[in-house]
């Protein structure tokens, strides 16, 4: 690893914007993003997805590898990424820095506390809580309705046990009601943490953030409760981007980590924004598939920030596509020519919705050593026939220069395309029409079906005026659907719409569909059995 000032300096960045966080992990000063506000932007390109599967993807080791390569062929590039969460770091997923040839480091910390961004936003989040509840102890002068509070708790940990909880109990411990937690990737906090666009607008997004309701129905905010300010104190240090590097020295600013499936997926404005006045081009990926991450990194963060994409890259591996086929997980190391062909619709879907937010799309093969060269083939050969194209990505095994090819295919692109992005929905549709749009044109579903307490949240939403608000489906990332099983390209569907809560604060109305819930539990085997100390004292099994 270079010292993280060297690693500054090669893109110009002065020692007076870096705070040290260590020898390798550093922090951008806020200023820099007004000394620089007068240099016109690099180019925005984002990584993206077919949907997850046992197999694995690589979008992050994808993101990472492509940005080196793109400096390897001579083009000043950083990339921006979400920093990652202890639950699925020690639940299902493990480590989420990339591997081998293409990671960010130092990984292990980055993985666990990193620069503590995550800790203070648990604590951020837990005081308001606390505060709530303290408001109520003493008079409730609000007239909060202990049923209609809406602000639950947050561990950055996946723990199954306490999304229902009841607090207060016990003599002089506060009132009885019911409570929860979520995870910290769920947490509006969260979420408008990485849509601010400095300190004051993080300010005034904390404040707007609904809480509660009143007995008269009335709406009960984090100012009302007079927590904005010390949440901020909590959030002064969290809100500055954070600089670390790939293992070939390429600048990485990682920031933020909201969770697609339940949130909006993107790393933070403040990070992107920053990056692109650095670099020539800006390599940023949304989590999950192309139907969560890239539908809210179009339709909410660029949205808001007034930011203008330049092309996607869409990645897919021969395993996932099969998987999507039909072929069963112990079977994907198999030639399988027919469940390939099958599962190529998975694919061809995700590359009609990319385009219809009017960005140029390639394709990125993630490549095994062991993937058939014939199934390769036909990927290449079906995304020539839709006009697309497609690489292979050797960067895991051979970091930089096994992306050549890839970053060579999108500077061509970006050199000869132009972008003429937009959203896929205005504004000012209903809140009910905005989802549906999503799922006819995005997920090809046949309609939606609204629970009779979410039906009562849209006409209460848009009567309280957040009708022109983005919507934020929480969806399983496993299929187009809001059934997990239901793999390749499904349609004609009726998505279950179970409930409907405001983020005010960030900006979106968040539809709760299907089964999934804002607090994971863990797996039946977690990565944390794997996670231990060596006999040196270094981190191992992480990744």
């Amino acid at each position: 690893m270079k010292p993280i000032l060297e690693v500054a300096g090669s893109f110009g960045i002065a020692e007076q914007y870096v705070e040290m966080y260590g020898r390798y992990k550093g922090k951008l000063d806020l200023s820099i993003n007004h000394d620089l506000r007068n240099r016109p932007d690099g180019k925005l390109v984002l990584v993206t997805a077919m949907n997850p599967t046992p197999a694995g993807e690589g979008k992050t080791l994808t993101t990472i590898g492509l940005a080196q390569a793109l400096n390897a062929i001579g083009e000043p590039t950083i990339a921006a990424l979400r920093e990652p969460s202890l639950g699925p770091c020690f639940g299902m997923k493990g480590g989420a820095t990339g591997d081998n040839r293409a990671q960010i480091v130092p990984a292990d910390e980055i993985n666990l506390h990193f620069t503590g961004d995550l800790h203070a936003i648990t604590s951020a989040h837990n005081l308001l809580a606390a505060m709530i509840d303290n408001h109520i102890f003493q008079g409730n002068s609000l007239q909060i309705d202990l049923s209609r509070i809406v602000w639950k708790r947050a561990m950055d940990m996946n723990d199954r046990s306490l999304r229902q909880i009841v607090v207060g109990i016990g003599e002089g411990n506060g009132n009885v009601h019911e409570s929860g937690f979520m995870i910290t990737t769920a947490s509006e906090v969260m979420a408008v943490l990485c849509l601010s666009e400095d300190r004051d607008d993080l300010k005034q997004r904390l404040a707007r953030m609904v809480v509660a309701y009143t007995i008269s129905g009335e709406p009960v905010t984090a100012d009302s409760i007079g927590a904005v300010d010390p949440m901020l104190v909590l959030l002064k240090e969290a809100i500055k981007p954070n600089l670390v590097q790939t293992i070939e020295g390429t600048p990485v600013i990682v920031h933020g980590g909201p969770f697609a499936n339940i949130a909006h997926g993107c790393s933070s404005v403040i990070g992107t924004k920053t990056a692109l006045k650095l670099a020539k081009v800006v390599v940023t990926e949304a989590g999950f598939g192309a139907d969560l991450g890239a539908e809210k990194f179009f339709d909410i963060k660029c949205r808001q920030a007034g930011l203008s994409p330049d092309a996607a890259v869409l990645v897919v591996t021969v395993k996932a596509l099969k998987y999507n086929g039909g072929a069963p997980k112990t079977e994907l190391d198999q030639p399988n020519q027919p469940a390939l062909i099958s599962g190529l619709a998975n694919m061809r879907r995700h590359l009609e919705n990319l385009v219809k937010f009017g960005v140029p799309v390639m394709v990125a093969i993630n490549h095994f050593s062991n993937d058939d060269d014939d199934e390769v083939a036909l990927i290449i050969e079906e995304c020539k026939r839709l006009g697309i194209q497609a690489t292979i990505s050797d960067v895991w095994a051979e970091g930089s220069q096994g992306g050549v090819e890839m970053a060579e295919a999108l500077r061509e692109m970006l050199n000869s395309k132009t972008a003429s992005y937009a959203p896929l929905y205005p504004n000012d549709l209903p809140l009910r029409d905005k989802i549906e749009t999503i799922v006819h044109e995005i997920y090809r579903g046949a309609g939606i079906k609204l629970s009779a307490k979410s039906e009562a949240k849209l006409k209460e939403l848009e009567s309280g005026g957040y009708g022109t608000l983005p919507v934020c489906m929480a969806k399983t990332p496993y299929s187009f659907s809001d059934q997990p099983s239901l793999l390749g390209a499904p349609e004609n569907f009726t998505v279950q719409v179970k409930d409907v809560t405001l983020s005010a604060g960030a900006g979106f109305v968040v539809i709760h569909t299907g089964n999934i819930v804002t607090m994971p539990g863990l797996p039946k085997t977690p990565a944390a059995h794997r996670i231990h100390l060596d006999e040196q004292g270094q981190v191992a099994g992480l990744l």
